[in-house]
């Protein structure tokens, strides 16, 4: 099961800065979680993110999505935030403060294949078939169910909030995954440790969270009814009913994880490319509120916050003035 190579794989990963590393075999995602999955879409669970729709087949089985993988490495990257904007002002969800995380955490994967399986590296296969051209980084960036992954991987559980936590670390991470051709000593996943709690359910002020199930014991979520869903991926207007929850953030929401008992154990991350710009956290209500669209493309240039769109962003502060 290459038990030296396992510990390799997670130590460099460690080295560049990940907080939690672990493998899961490749195979088809569980049926009660495929079933569940296609359930929720077909409720419509995902409002008009219709790409969720996209690549079912090889959402459900990652080896559909790229044959021959045969372990799946998942890795989180902490963002918790060293500094918030000021009280009073607009908010930006804690992901997005710094640079994109897309970018970041696959740049930090591409580093790792090259630092375990790069030609100045010390690895040589003893498979036959193994081919390090098909070994694939994503970051968000494909049909993939991250926190199964990193679930199957050992690194946490899926809390009633939907967000990986991670014992004594919260739920700010980052997931991203490399895609193996090559067998691998694999982890245990972890049991969810919520408990009896439902604080991120009782502080969702849109109620896109919502007790479910005969026993009461899960949590099923609605994207129309999320404030990051409307504020970042909506692309129309912002119900009034839902404009009326979203207090001063202009993008994304926090409050599932900001009460969420296990992020009392976070630590802000000190990767410099997530910190935020000073320009951002000096700006007031009044420069938002007059934002050019070239102001917008220097302020969030390299940022996560493109994905909303200058028109998205100007809705969004219009709705909260």
């Amino acid at each position: 099961m290459n038990s030296e190579l396992s510990i390799r794989i997670k130590a460099e990963a460690l080295s560049l800065g990940f907080s939690a590393c672990g493998i899961a075999r490749a195979e088809a995602v569980s049926h009660d979680v495929a079933k569940g999955f296609v359930s929720w879409l077909d409720n419509g669970g995902h409002a008009t993110m219709a790409y969720m729709e996209n690549h079912l087949e090889k959402r459900l089985d990652p080896r559909l999505l790229v044959p021959g993988t045969r372990s799946i490495v998942s890795v989180a990257l902490n963002y918790a935030p060293a500094n918030r904007l000021p009280e009073g002002e607009y908010q930006i969800a804690a992901y997005a403060l710094g640079q994109d995380y897309h970018d970041i955490v696959k740049g930090k994967l591409r580093e790792l294949v090259q630092r375990v399986f790069g030609t100045d590296s010390s690895y040589t296969s003893s498979e036959p078939l193994f081919d390090k051209e098909s070994i694939r980084v994503f970051s968000d960036s494909a049909p993939v169910l991250e926190r199964y992954w990193a679930v199957k991987a050992g690194l946490g559980w899926v809390g009633r909030n939907h967000q990986l936590i991670i014992p004594r670390a919260g739920s700010m991470f980052f997931l991203g995954e490399v895609f193996l051709p090559i067998v691998l000593e694999y982890d245990s996943p972890m049991e969810s440790k919520c408990g009896n709690c439902h604080k991120c359910i009782d502080a969702c002020p849109t109620k896109a969270l919502m007790m479910s199930g005969e026993n009461k014991g899960h949590c099923t979520f609605l994207s129309s009814k999320c404030l990051s869903y409307q504020t970042i991926e909506n692309r129309g207007d912002i119900p009034d009913d839902i404009a009326e929850a979203m207090g001063d953030t202009i993008y994304g929401c926090d409050r599932c994880q900001q009460v969420c008992p296990w992020n009392r154990y976070a630590h802000p991350t000190n990767e410099p490319l997530l910190q935020p710009k000073e320009e951002l956290m000096e700006m007031t209500r009044e420069q938002w509120q007059s934002l050019s669209e070239e102001d917008y493309r220097r302020l969030f240039k390299g940022s996560a916050v493109k994905r909303a769109k200058y028109e998205g962003l100007m809705r969004n502060i219009n709705k909260v003035k």
